[in-house]
């Protein structure tokens, strides 16, 4: 593979997302679904490997810009209080009765929300490719408004639309000290370690890290209890 230079290595991606509504579910809140104010780079790392992933590379959010007012608003939603594993569940080896064990559950969600997902690809050892490729392939797919799947906000029944970036400013009036955010979670761990970082937005903009401070999920993060 040839190597990259050092600008096409760091030539960031940049993607317009939004929808009628979204839940980005704070963790240690763990009763009630609270949503934090702004999409987290987890949640901006689902929408990029719905819209293009090869296991070549790693995406890594380096900002998001919130491009219209954070309105919320509240419901209630059915949901089950018993999931099997995922191998149990893609074998059908068992089934959950969601109407008897169906409960309701109360979500703060953010309604009409709109944002620009800055992020860079990270390859891989294996990678046989430079970074300018699959970037190149991405913005190809987003013109074309191709996907793996429906992308969503947060959760499924939230979609989320995407497109090429244009100039819609940031809402500059909107700053705000968020406190402890997602990152990331590893799941090559047991039990899952989740990342974590202090997330501020200032004029609009939330700029990401690089890496967050690795937290196992069972452990409390002081703030409100385990993540």
């Amino acid at each position: 593979m040839k190597p990259s230079s050092p600008r096409e290595e760091w030539d960031p991606v940049v993607v317009q997302v939004w929808g009628d509504a979204a839940l980005f579910t704070r963790p240690e809140l763990k009763v009630e679904r609270v949503t934090y104010p702004v999409m987290t780079p987890s949640a901006a790392v689902g929408v990029l490997e719905a819209i293009f992933w090869k296991p070549e590379f790693d995406w890594r959010v380096t900002a998001i810009e919130v491009l219209r007012p954070v309105r919320q608003f509240t419901q209630r939603r059915n949901e089950t209080s018993d999931l099997p594993p995922l191998t149990e569940a893609a074998k059908g080896e068992r089934r959950v009765d969601t109407a008897a064990l169906r409960v309701q559950r109360f979500a703060l969600c953010l309604k009409d929300v709109a944002y620009r997902i800055h992020a860079q690809v990270e390859l891989r050892p294996h990678a046989t490719h430079r970074a300018e490729a699959y970037r190149d392939q991405f913005r190809r797919r987003v013109r074309r408004g191709a996907c793996f799947h429906q992308p969503y906000l947060g959760t499924r029944e939230f979609s989320a639309y995407f497109g090429l970036p244009d100039d819609t400013p940031a809402v500059e009036t909107y700053t705000e000290d968020l406190g402890l955010m997602i990152h990331s979670v590893d799941h090559s761990t047991e039990p899952p370690t989740t990342h974590w970082f202090h997330a501020e937005v200032v004029r609009g903009r939330m700029n990401v890290p690089p890496f967050g401070v690795a937290v196992p999920r069972a452990t409390p993060v002081g703030v409100g209890g385990g993540a």
